[in-house]
């Protein structure tokens, strides 16, 4: 049954076409589910949903290409985190203990919190999926909420090459993800930089069965210059594959994701806390590297997108301004500017999905993802008079009034509709009694500020493979 038509009446529309189109005073027509018609005082069928957009800004629904939503029961635990911290909680000691119920209540409580930001396509980055079961379970969350969503499965608990290889993956893919209208699929593993390349056959399987790979790349004393190499050499860099973070590569890398056409996902406030190199959208851009943002995890940071773009364009021009400075030169003119974020956080991660025929603007013809930011009891809301700007030095989840997904509103009047949140705060905490249960109470508090302990992890927290970085530590390669 298609959706009712709506329209937003009188809004700032921002296009995030090609030529980044600002138009004040349009409206926005979605019928049966797609965008029909983009103008001033628009005629409507008989029965169409009237929404007043006056005075507020009408973008396309945001897309987050990186998140960790089996984490998000986990909320701000990890504060005061390290990397190296979160490897050791997660990858070496208490990320085993999570449940496939306890997968399912992050995910859950991550989409809807997405949807509550206006976030309205997000790649579940679940690389705690170590069994089958906790795949369906991270799908069954994922299907309970009215957004669009990327399983990109992945198992640090054990090797790529073992987890792609079972009969009961290719089984999970076939049941739960094949033809799926809101449901896309990716394999989400790293490479280590092993020259032995224990992760070929999960490469391989990707090929096979034409799923694209998104990678953590680029990742301080984890993922370096050695796994880049690793992936070009034998043919596994494609337009499809997404490397997130790629903060600590060399130019030599960024040639090679700029030659194979790949895409990077820039998770800036995760990169200027946890160490995984300085936020690189100065490099990418020099290299013409497709950018995306992302948020990673709730663990430390907010799940929404306005915080990723107000803190790239400041790691961006932060550094700017300290390269200028220590050539005792001034900067005149910002390199990156706010238009460009806000497509970044739309349009290119569209692109990096390989949808942006579809997704990620506000063209006719596409799909009606989008958002209505508009808050008439903040004194924050107005004016609007850069209204690229406004959206990302501005803006916050407080001022996201309506959002819809292929026509369905699935927020209104800055509400989530049809959410039970009374029901998700009982599956989360459920969780949380868990996991505080099977860690104890001294270890649930001494867990957010973890003790390091004496073992490879400083190089890679990776348990497959003996490899260390010579990169980092003063470690020599094994």
């Amino acid at each position: 049954m298609s959706e009712r038509p709506v329209v937003l009446r009188g809004g700032t529309v921002l296009t995030v076409d090609a030529g980044r189109s600002v138009l004040p005073g349009h409206d926005v027509l979605v019928v049966d589910g797609v965008i029909a018609a983009v103008g001033p005082g628009l005629e409507v069928p008989a029965g169409t949903e009237e929404i007043d957009a006056t005075g507020g800004v009408v973008m396309p629904g945001m897309i987050d290409t990186h998140r960790h939503m089996w984490q998000t029961a986990m909320r701000g635990y990890g504060a005061d985190w390290t990397l190296t911290q979160y490897f050791v909680w997660y990858y070496l000691e208490w990320g085993k203990a999570f449940r496939p119920e306890d997968v399912h209540a992050g995910n859950l409580l991550g989409a809807w919190e997405a949807l509550d930001a206006g976030v309205t396509t997000t790649v579940d980055w679940s690389h705690g999926l170590q069994t089958v079961a906790h795949a369906d379970a991270a799908v069954d969350a994922l299907e309970a909420v009215p957004g669009r969503f990327v399983l990109a499965y992945g198992n640090i608990q054990d090797a790529p090459a073992n987890w792609t290889a079972t009969p009961e993956f290719r089984d999970f893919v076939s049941r739960r993800v094949t033809g799926k209208e809101n449901l896309g699929f990716q394999l989400a593993f790293d490479v280590t930089g092993d020259p032995a390349f224990p992760e070929k056959p999960a490469f391989e399987v990707a090929r096979e069965m034409g799923v694209p790979v998104t990678t953590h790349a680029g990742v301080w004393g984890a993922t370096n210059d050695d796994g880049i190499k690793l992936m070009h050499d034998h043919g596994f860099m494609t337009p499809e594959t997404v490397y997130v973070h790629a903060a600590t590569l060399s130019a030599d890398s960024y040639h090679r994701i700029a030659a194979t056409g790949g895409s990077v996902s820039v998770s800036t406030e995760s990169e200027q806390s946890a160490g995984q190199g300085y936020p690189p959208t100065w490099a990418l851009r020099s290299h013409g590297i497709p950018v995306s943002l992302s948020m990673d995890t709730s663990v430390w940071w907010s799940g929404d997108l306005f915080s990723a773009m107000r803190t790239t364009l400041g790691a961006d021009r932060s550094r700017e301004h300290m390269e200028a400075h220590a050539q005792g030169d001034t900067v005149t003119h910002a390199s990156l500017r706010a238009d460009q974020v806000v497509e970044w956080a739309t349009r290119g991660g569209a692109a990096a999905l390989g949808r942006e025929s579809e997704l990620g603007s506000i063209e006719v013809g596409k799909k009606a993802d989008v958002v209505l930011l508009r808050n008439d009891h903040s004194p924050v809301s107005f004016p609007v008079l850069n209204p690229h700007g406004h959206v990302a030095f501005q803006a916050q989840r407080a001022d996201v009034h309506t959002v819809l997904v292929g026509g369905r509103v699935v927020k209104r009047d800055g509400r989530l509709v049809d959410v039970d949140l009374a029901s998700v705060r009982r599956t989360v905490d459920a969780t949380v009694e868990h996991l505080r249960g099977a860690m104890g109470e001294e270890a649930w508090q001494q867990g957010m500020n973890p003790d390091v302990p004496e073992t490879k992890v400083l190089d890679n927290p990776y348990t497959y493979t003996d490899y260390r970085s010579a990169g980092t530590h003063g470690g020599t390669a094994s």
